[in-house]
């Protein structure tokens, strides 16, 4: 039998015992949880805000104009549909940038497959001038971001006999467009040449 003094005495070492543990692991672990929210919520996050303000439209977003108003950003892909425009790449997320992602679908996945066909068929149907095997694979497949705003100029040209016809314009025309807006790689070397397919179809409209 363990007298009420050994009870005391085993109470009493149990709360020492637990005081230093608070004062050896809990309190160092508070400072350290708050030291990492000061350091990545507030002094990085402020870091990243100050060097925005030397980056293009202070990191808020390159916006696109036409007719005095906002129709688009220069990062941020959008849906064309209608013979008399450029196609963007097709999108696994809608072009949403709230969510932007590519497929998680493998390139043997059946739905992928079935997926990349349909848009194949439907490229050619709106190209009947073109073989199957002409077509740029970056027209039937998904950017992984979901959000590609920019095409090859060689992605451009399969279209530009499309959209001349159905704007009754020449298309030497189109293609002198396209060329305009094709973009080069940086200092010749760094990047590939693109074509902003926003500014592009603007450019159809003025």
């Amino acid at each position: 039998m363990i007298s009420p003094s050994t009870h005391q005495f085993i109470g009493g070492n149990w709360w020492f015992l637990n005081k230093q543990n608070m004062k050896n692991e809990l309190f160092p672990a508070i400072k350290l949880t708050v030291l990492t929210l000061l350091l990545l919520s507030g002094l990085y996050t402020l870091a990243i805000l100050g060097v925005a303000q030397f980056a293009p439209a202070q990191g808020k977003g390159e916006t696109i104009y036409a007719n005095g108003r906002i129709v688009g950003f220069q990062k941020v892909g959008q849906a064309f549909t209608q013979d008399a425009f450029f196609w963007s790449r097709p999108s696994a997320v809608a072009y949403n940038a709230a969510g932007s992602g590519g497929s998680n679908k493998g390139p043997t996945n059946p739905d992928y497959l079935a997926t990349v066909q349909a848009r194949i068929d439907t490229f050619a149907v709106h190209h009947p001038y073109l073989q199957k095997s002409a077509i740029p694979a970056e027209m039937v497949t998904a950017s992984g971001s979901g959000l590609d705003p920019n095409i090859s100029p060689q992605a451009a040209a399969v279209q530009i006999q499309r959209v001349a016809r159905a704007r009754g314009l020449d298309i030497a025309k189109v293609a002198d467009l396209v060329q305009k807006h094709t973009t080069m790689p940086l200092l010749g070397a760094f990047g590939t040449p693109v074509v902003n397919v926003l500014e592009l179809n603007i450019a159809l409209t003025q």
